[in-house]
């Protein structure tokens, strides 16, 4: 492990220790209690519960609105006050927040996004791969891990439900969904305007504007963000940021309501253009040792650019007073260049320059119901995308060599999911969904004689191929209202995600590495139970699960003797053929009075292999999950009361603890990370119904933690990428 030195600027303001901060917390709300027990007036039962009950939050992780305490699915969901109290400023930060969720900014990019949940997920995000968990930004999916890091600004909530999603998300839910809600288009007119100036020189602005005819039939919405930050290192070969941020998004949206008919029609676009530089790492093997976890020398182009941008038409009419129908149609794209310096030196061990792209587009019709007794939701989807480009790898400025091609995807699915309240207390739900997938891989890999990478010497892999499958994902489940504060439930299910071919593939080396790997199926048995209690002042939802995992997807390294004796090795793929995977998890939310709340989760998952071949022979005993502590938790405490000098003040102390992870399927030790503890505070003053005004406070200990890293002993190279360090932020928002 290693010690930070301290990247504070000069002002007052970050001067402040992670103690001071914590112990302005403390005395924050050490004065709320006081205050709150000054003021305090005798009342009756019923007023004292109307200021002291948990807000109620409305999801709707079944494709229709249902209170989070109603809905029988393990799913977190955060409002926008709780993204903005606990500072989440994008699908990052996420971590900590959800039980069992690992995800952070892939290794050697800044919007790539990792993300696993209950040990399920996809850590490669070369075309041609797909991810093991859905992000669905406003009901579309996003079907690239480039750009998916999305950042948090106008966004209503966003939910994260955890297990298979088949028969009601998508394509490739195998392990759950991340839903991000933006703002609805309102019937008023109104906004906000914030700024955000902290450590390294971060400087945020963002804003949003609603905007509605007299009649509310006409509705607009525009939403902006510039979010910008110097390094967390430097390229000592020129002085040049790594690990910085410039990125600008922004999001428009146009809404028809007449009040004359039953039909809603709404347009929106949104494009995020980031311009950040390399992210730097640590020479995990450097003699002598590095003093920080992100400088790097470079003598490559230090850049790390992406596009993401994508538009959506949704129509919803009310065909009659049980049913409805809903038809999105979207198109999105992204464009990557990046480079990738894997030995972080100015010699040309391991330089590769990353080219990725892709289209999509989906097109989904929804017909839901809700009658007397029960209610659902059909649906038809289709996806239609390509995705490639052109990775270029120089290994120590003699071997030359590049991946390249694309992969175009086709899927069409039925799906429907459906409820029945068989009596006052006992309910039953089904579903199904049925899935035809076609992938086209075109794959020319070849081999070059110098950096120029015009004149080819060799070809490694050169072929066309084509691989279609079907799969029927089933659904079944149960929910038993126990008493007027308990819910529980019970459901067995089915995920599913395609297989298809290794782009990386050197078949001139190893022939079968252009066989397809095959598709993987999870069947998922989960008991959980929601619990509200104490007049509605105490929530505690569990969950437990059973997961029998089978054609695990994993992206490996496979070596081989060349002509000459010399060692090779290509970036493969396999399939590990089953695992267990069971856990339990726990989110509690505590508001014992007017003042006070705390709030947390706990998890533990313990993942097994049960079969994985290696050339003939079951390695299973000696390997690990990847991106999967064995258990996690977290505790908030938050204050809000009425401040002595006027207006609000909302205060919080958060923890987050993790075991032991792994984060490549090498499962290097070197890589991987041990035990750690994040420490965040935060202090945001509602002035009036104007102004806001918050300390922020990540990452307070300054801890070192890697969250991804790279080993690969033929190039000498062994280097950890780690999470963003101690931060201070302060920001002011006016709501007009």
């Amino acid at each position: 492990m290693s010690i930070r030195p301290s990247s504070i600027s000069p002002s007052s303001l970050w001067r402040l220790s992670p103690l001071g901060l914590a112990a302005a917390l403390a005395l924050s709300g050490a004065a709320h209690a006081q205050q709150a027990a000054a003021d305090k007036k005798p009342s009756d039962d019923k007023a004292k519960a109307e200021v002291t009950t948990l807000d109620t939050v409305t999801v709707t992780a079944r494709r229709r609105e249902e209170t989070l305490k109603d809905v029988p699915v393990a799913v977190t969901a955060l409002s926008a006050t709780a993204l903005e109290s606990k500072d989440i400023k994008n699908l990052g930060d996420l971590q900590g927040q959800v039980p069992n969720l690992s995800v952070y900014a892939a290794r050697g990019s800044n919007t790539t996004l990792t993300t696993f949940i209950r040990g399920v997920g996809q850590a490669d995000p070369l075309w041609g791969v797909d991810p093991g968990v859905g992000i669905y930004f406003d009901d579309v999916f996003i079907a690239r891990p480039q750009g998916a890091l999305l950042e948090v600004f106008d966004v209503q909530r966003i939910e994260v439900l955890r297990g298979p999603q088949g028969t009601l998300y998508g394509k490739n839910t195998i392990g759950g969904a991340v839903k991000y809600v933006s703002k609805p288009l309102e019937d008023k007119n109104g906004g906000s305007i914030g700024m955000t100036v902290g450590s390294y020189g971060q400087m945020n602005v963002k804003g949003s504007a609603n905007l509605s005819s007299d009649s509310g039939e006409l509705r607009g919405r525009v939403a902006v963000a510039s979010l910008k930050r110097n390094g967390y290192g430097k390229n000592l070969a020129d002085g040049s940021d790594v690990s910085n941020q410039d990125t600008q998004a922004g999001r428009v949206s146009v809404g028809y309501f007449p009040k004359s008919l039953p039909f809603t029609l709404q347009v929106s676009a949104d494009e995020t253009r980031d311009k950040s530089n390399m992210r730097g790492f640590r020479r995990l093997n450097a003699n002598p040792p590095q003093v920080s976890d992100f400088d790097i020398s470079t003598a490559m182009a230090n850049k790390n650019r992406t596009t993401s941008k994508g538009n959506s038409v949704t129509a919803t009419w009310n065909l009659s007073d049980a049913w409805a129908a809903k038809f999105i149609t979207a198109q999105r794209q992204s464009d990557t260049a990046t480079g990738i310096d894997f030995d972080g030196t100015t010699a040309k061990t391991a330089d590769v320059l990353a080219n990725y792209s892709d289209k999509s587009r989906s097109n989904e019709l929804q017909f839901s119901y809700d009658g007397n007794g029960s209610n659902g939701v059909i649906g038809f989807y289709t996806f239609d995308g390509n995705a490639g480009g052109q990775v270029r790898n120089n290994f120590f400025n003699l071997l030359f060599g590049d991946t390249n091609g694309r992969v175009y995807t086709k899927s069409e699915a039925v799906y429907a999911d459906w409820s029945w309240k068989l009596s006052p207390r006992l309910g039953a739900s089904a579903g199904v969904r049925y899935t035809q997938e076609e992938k086209h891989a075109i794959v020319l890999n070849r081999s070059y004689s110098n950096d120029s990478f015009t004149t080819v010497t060799a070809t490694s892999a050169d072929f066309d191929k084509t691989r279609k499958v079907t799969n029927t994902a089933p659904k079944i489940g149960v929910d038993y209202k126990l008493s007027d504060s308990t819910n529980l439930y019970a459901s067995l299910s089915r995920g599913f995600k395609s297989g298809g071919y290794n782009v990386r593939a050197n078949t001139a080396a190893v022939p079968a590495s252009s066989k397809p790997f095959e598709d993987e199926t999870l069947d998922s048995l989960e008991f959980g139970s929601k619990m509200s209690l104490d007049g509605g002042r105490f929530e505690l939802n569990a969950a437990a699960f059973m997961n029998k995992y089978k054609n695990v997807q994993l992206s490996v390294f496979t070596s081989y003797t060349m002509a000459n004796g010399t060692q090779g090795f290509f970036g493969d793929f396999t399939n590990a053929g089953k695992a267990d995977v069971k856990g339990l998890e726990l989110e509690f939310a505590w508001r014992p009075d007017q003042v006070w709340t705390f709030s947390g989760n706990v998890a533990t998952t313990d993942a097994t292999y049960k079969e994985y071949l290696d050339r003939g022979v079951n390695v299973a005993s000696t390997k690990w999950f990847t991106n999967t502590p064995k258990f996690s938790a977290a505790f908030n405490i938050e204050a809000k009361a009425a401040a002595p000098w006027g207006g609000l003040l909302r205060s919080r102390v958060g923890l987050s603890y993790r075991t032991k992870v792994y984060p490549t399927t090498d499962l290097s030790e070197a890589i991987a990370q041990r035990a750690y503890t994040l420490v965040n505070a935060g202090l945001v003053w509602e002035r009036d119904r104007n102004w806001t005004f918050s300390l922020q406070g990540n990452n307070l200990t300054n801890q070192a933690y890697r969250t991804d890293g790279y080993n690969i002993p033929s190039l000498g190279v062994l280097s950890g990428y780690y999470g963003p360090p101690r931060a201070l932020s302060l920001s002011a928002t006016y709501k007009f």
